[in-house]
């Protein structure tokens, strides 16, 4: 199978949500996948997973046989993310393209969570808020350091029996420049 690059394989809405489903140090099968992901189908989990596996984002930690058929566990390999030396490369067109994408994954896995019968919004803390700040770029930094501190300290949390897993998806532009 052809190597992807990185960019290209993180900028895809149903790998995206792949990549939301493994978080947590979590081993899940493909057939496990798809049952996160019912609006997808099987053959496109399957097909995604495959890519996920072949560049090494995903490791096979288990096989089984099942019906005569070999099932494997995968995990997560690391956290995987875009190299600053690659999003810096990319173009106006690209960024548009990896928004799409992100905004297609976060649609579907949003729609999904409403689609399931024990769905709460108000008691889940579901938010969606947009809120316009005046910021100065001392601001701007300030409040981004601030930001990432407080999600850090999270980000090793493992899955327990009292943590449910949150997909935060922070959005941020300029609407209009200073002056």
């Amino acid at each position: 199978m052809k190597r992807v690059d990185t960019l290209t394989l993180l900028l895809h809405p149903v790998r995206l949500r792949i990549l939301h489903a493994m978080t947590g140090g979590l081993t899940r099968t493909t057939g496990e996948l798809c049952a996160r992901l019912p609006d997808v189908p099987k053959t496109t989990v399957y097909r995604h997973v495959a890519l996920l596996a072949d560049a090494g984002l995903l490791d096979v930690v288990d096989e089984q046989r099942v019906h005569g058929a070999v099932e494997r566990y995968y995990r997560l390999r690391g956290r995987p993310r875009v190299d600053p030396a690659d999003a810096a490369a990319m173009t106006i067109e690209d960024h548009r393209q990896a928004f799409t994408a992100a905004m297609a994954a976060l649609l579907a896995d949003f729609t999904t969570y409403l689609d399931r019968a024990d769905a709460d919004p108000t008691a889940d803390s579901v938010g969606y808020t947009q809120i316009p700040l005046w910021l100065s770029p001392a601001e701007l930094a300030e409040m981004l350091d601030e930001f990432r501190a407080g999600i850090l300290a999270r980000m090793e949390n493992q899955p327990s029996a009292e943590r449910g897993l949150y997909l935060l998806s922070p959005i941020l532009f300029p609407i209009e420049r200073a002056e």
